[in-house]
């Protein structure tokens, strides 16, 4: 069985570490993105590039390096995401325009150039990693709710679009997971508030967030899956918020 490689945005993150970690384990060769730089423990078989996906000319160059270091792609994980937190009427348009950019024209733009690889491959996966924000949000992040929420509707159309060369999409839509995003915008106290709130009782673990991921993208375990959204949130939107 030839090796299987995949590219992963947002590879320097909290859930892109443990999904770099997780595809290596699996025997996949790993290509990563990212803005900030990830490291000597990023896998001596793959290829880290560090660049800003929001860039339509970065994100071009991007790819023609991956083209240079393989014919094929079997998945793509659309992972990097910009959070803007402050009140809908206090959000500039750049800052609108800065977290559509990273988040959601990154993803359209990643699949045209993405797409003749995984084809040559004979098809793949794309996972979008999307946000229980795009089906059950929260006040000051209409940006980030908007980009997500117009993701969903992406892999919809992607994966009917897809479908005739064997490329599957779908995508994740992760709750509280302990990550640095997280915890960069709230305190211990609300953390804990958080995770009362989860069916669960508890936020969840980037491990968990890679193995969803996983999932998705294997042939071999979601095969009959595509244009679906798969909450992973610990079971914080089944409650009633009434309750």
């Amino acid at each position: 069985m030839n090796e299987r490689v995949m590219l992963i945005t947002g590879a320097a993150g909290g859930v892109g570490r443990a999904t770099v970690k997780l595809f290596y384990e699996k025997g996949w060769r790993v290509i990563g993105v990212d803005r900030s730089a990830f490291g000597p423990e990023f896998p001596a078989n793959g290829l880290f590039i560090q660049a800003d996906i929001a860039d339509p000319a970065r994100l071009e160059a991007i790819y023609a390096q991956v083209s240079h270091f393989t014919d094929t792609l079997d998945a793509v994980i659309n992972n990097a995401a910009l959070q803007v937190v402050k009140p809908l009427l206090e959000t500039t348009v750049e800052e609108w325009d800065a977290v559509m950019a990273s988040n959601l024209r990154s993803v359209f733009l990643g699949a045209k150039l993405a797409h003749p690889l995984l084809k040559a491959g004979g098809g793949g996966a794309i996972v979008n990693v999307s946000s229980v924000h795009a089906v059950a949000t929260s006040p000051n992040v209409s940006s980030y709710a908007a980009s997500k929420g117009g993701m969903l509707a992406l892999t919809r159309s992607m994966a009917i679009e897809f479908a005739g060369d064997n490329i599957r999409v779908n995508a994740i839509l992760p709750g509280a997971v302990d990550t640095p995003m997280l915890s960069a915008h709230l305190d211990q106290a609300r953390l804990e508030n958080l995770a009362r709130k989860t069916v669960n009782g508890r936020i969840g673990k980037p491990i968990e967030l890679a193995h969803a991921i996983y999932f998705l993208a294997d042939e071999e375990q979601s095969s009959f899956m595509t244009g679906q959204s798969m909450l992973v949130d610990g079971g914080a939107t089944a409650k009633l918020s009434t309750e």
